[in-house]
């Protein structure tokens, strides 16, 4: 669905391979910026539903409270006044909404390359990669743990993706690194391969730190202490748990006034109750008290009212990415957020399936459809996913990011721009006639409606004689194409050098083991 910009030649109809293979040669690259909603969202609840969420909230973090377990986090809180016993942290509701009101309801990402700079919440949604997956469905189509050069790959491909508004975080996992190392290398190819903002690494203090000078080295030491590049993610221990390994990072990003995503990592009925609204209602009491943590760091810090959600099966405890129930939570999700004025979080193309099947297809689209129209302003988790976030796969990743187009343009609403125009042609063409033809036709037809080249349309005659091909083996192909034309966003070279350095000196210091 990249726009390709292709004068077509008069009297001439091309079709088939070379036809495609001509469009491919001339494709070039459109970029989509945030997508600014133009149809309504649904809110879920009614405005008394919200406040029974909100009270029923506010009661647990009175009563019960919530878990910090870092001593600098306590302190923090004992600074401000709430009541700090042990490790557990009760807040009085006006605190907690004081300090949640600091909080700027959007913000914006500056990427290197001005043209990716995107601005995420105020009814504004951005697309962005998976995160996190171990294993990798390869070309081959055999599943294996991730590697560097995986990372570097899905790293280029969410570059050249017109819909995907970041490079990604940890867009798989690169087994092949030492993971006290890891981190380098992932932030170096998120920098280099790419220059649309991306997310930092928040497994400790210290990976924490070493993005953070990383991107200085491309931005500018000083600008990153203040001019927001990267959002990055903070997952509570669910439930009522935030751990001294979030924190920490939180402390280190929110410093600088680095973006984060608070998203408890919920399993309905395992890790909450076993209901849609008792699961609501702990993300609400865990993301609001992150966020709050995060402005007695920095008041004003981006912040981001989010989850991870999954219902789990209540005959294996499997997870399930793919439940009604998932978009009911992502619906009120966003409606909450909303009400508390702060940018939401949600995942987007999320599945269950083992692999590029129907299962896949029909799981991702409802996960997607559904975080589009609760009006999410930060959907997660758009391309490639698999086996609920432990497998990353190529040609999904491709099918997922054309369906990010479509979506995309489902968001952008209809226009009335031209109906002159089409009344005009309307008039022309007399009853029975056809459309096909006219000039409005002819100077629409590329992008009146959409064209996804992934999804075959042809008969059944003409998709036979071109190979028969299922979805997922057009996207391998197409993989494989992407991969071929994709040219590097270089770095000035004293940056490129001073990264190679910096990597190097910290892998020569950091251990191959977990100490």
């Amino acid at each position: 669905m990249t726009d390709t910009s292709i004068e077509p030649e008069l009297g001439r109809v091309r079709r088939g391979r070379d036809a495609r293979a001509t469009r491919r040669r001339s494709r070039t690259r459109s970029w989509l910026p945030e997508l600014e909603r133009r149809i309504p969202w649904v809110d879920l609840l009614s405005d008394n539903q919200v406040q029974v969420v909100h009270d029923a909230s506010m009661d647990i973090v009175e009563e019960v409270g919530v878990e910090f377990r870092c001593d600098d986090a306590l302190a923090l809180w004992r600074d401000a006044g709430a009541t700090v016993d042990g490790d557990r942290v009760r807040l009085d509701r006006e605190h907690l909404m004081a300090l949640v009101d600091t909080a700027p309801s959007s913000y914006t990402m500056v990427a290197r390359d001005p043209a990716h700079t995107v601005t995420v919440g105020n009814g504004k949604t951005i697309f962005t990669p998976s995160y996190g997956a171990p294993y990798v469905l390869g070309l081959d189509g055999i599943r294996r743990p991730g590697t560097l050069e995986d990372f570097k790959n899905f790293t280029k491909l969410n570059h050249l993706s017109p819909a995907l508004h970041m490079s990604g975080g940890v867009v798989c996992e690169p087994m092949d690194v030492p993971v006290p190392k890891r981190h380098l290398y992932m932030t170096d190819s998120l920098l280099r391969y790419s220059s649309k903002p991306f997310m930092g690494a928040v497994t400790s203090k210290e990976r924490a730190e070493d993005s953070l000078h990383m991107a200085g080295i491309v931005f500018g030491q000083e600008v990153v202490r203040d001019t927001t590049v990267m959002t990055c993610l903070a997952n509570g221990n669910t439930p009522l748990v935030w751990d001294k390994t979030m924190l920490d990072s939180v402390r280190v990003f929110a410093a600088a006034n680095q973006a984060t995503l608070f998203s408890p990592f919920v399993l309905g009925g395992a890790s909450t109750p076993a209901s849609t609204v008792g699961a609501v209602i702990q993300v609400n009491i865990e993301a609001l008290t992150g966020v709050a943590f995060s402005q007695l760091v920095r008041a004003g810090a981006p912040a981001l009212y989010g989850q991870w959600v999954s219902t789990v099966s209540m005959k294996t405890g499997a997870p399930q990415a793919g439940t009604p129930e998932v978009c009911h939570m992502n619906l009120l999700t966003a409606q909450m957020a909303r009400h508390y004025g702060l940018p939401s979080r949600c995942s987007g193309s999320c599945s269950s399936s083992k692999m590029v099947d129907a299962q896949a297809g029909y799981e991702a689209a409802r996960n997607m459809y559904g975080a589009l129209m609760a009006g999410t302003n930060f959907i997660l988790s758009t391309t490639g996913y698999l086996e609920s976030a432990m497998c990353q796969s190529y040609a999904k990743w491709v099918l997922d990011s054309e369906q990010l187009e479509m979506m995309y343009r489902l968001g952008s609403g209809v226009s009335f721009d031209d109906l002159d125009e089409v009344l005009d042609t309307m008039r022309e063409v007399p009853p029975g006639g056809h459309h096909l033809g006219t000039a409005h036709t002819l100077a629409n037809f590329q992008t009146a409606f959409s064209m996804p080249e992934m999804m075959n349309s042809d008969n059944y005659e003409q998709w036979l004689a071109e190979g028969g091909q299922s979805a997922e083996e057009r996207a391998t192909v197409r993989c494989r194409e992407m991969l071929d034309e994709y040219e590097e966003p270089s770095l000035p070279e004293n940056v490129s050098r001073e990264l190679d350095e910096f990597v190097a000196r910290r892998d020569a210091e950091l251990p191959d083991l977990v100490t």
